[in-house]
């Protein structure tokens, strides 16, 4: 017989999904505090744009801006359980960016890989979609701000932002590759 009238598998999801947001959520927000402030042990806007620069991400200070909002802002609002199926589309999109840069390295984070954004994103997309459960702000305001249609929208703005930010560096790097062939011939 339960006491409190609440199914004790409902409250165990919910603080899972609370662990995920506060770990998931945190990671990025540092990453992205990062780039935008230099916190955390980052270089901040200005050298973070000229290692995007550098990586083929124009206008580089554009990209730092985008990448450290969509780290910081999509991880603190995932943090929160606010507007979830936006924060997790956001923080996708962003390591989407960086799994490109990465993916010539192959998988493993050891030798420069892919994994680490890899698992971010995925676990971004996974909040999005599923909710950020009930000790969220998202339930407080009572899913306001997570509908149904704003996973469809907000992921699909995401995956074509993200699509379009990643061509475009792969055109620069092919175009510098290519320069850079000349100056050899």
């Amino acid at each position: 017989m339960r006491r409190s009238g609440r199914d004790p598998i409902t409250h165990r999801k919910d603080l899972g999904l609370l662990a995920l947001r506060l770990g998931v959520g945190g990671v990025l927000v540092a990453h992205g505090t990062q780039k935008l402030f230099g916190w955390c042990g980052g270089e901040g806007v200005a050298r973070t744009a000229e290692v995007m620069e550098a990586m083929g991400f124009r206008p580089g200070r554009v990209s730092a801006v985008g990448a450290g909002l969509g780290e910081a802002g999509g991880g603190l609002l995932l943090v929160l359980g606010l507007a979830t199926p936006a924060a997790g589309a956001a923080a996708a999109g962003t390591m989407a960016g960086a799994v490109s840069v990465h993916a010539p390295a192959g998988f493993f984070t050891q030798s420069g890989g892919y994994e680490f954004p890899a698992l971010l994103g995925c676990s971004a997309a996974a909040l999005g979609i599923s909710g950020p459960g009930r000790y969220s702000l998202d339930h407080l305001t009572c899913h306001v701000l997570d509908r149904p249609w704003l996973i469809a929208a907000a992921f699909t703005t995401s995956a074509l932002a993200a699509a379009a930010v990643i061509k475009r560096r792969l055109a620069v790097t092919a175009e510098r590759g290519l320069a850079e062939e000349e100056e050899y011939e």
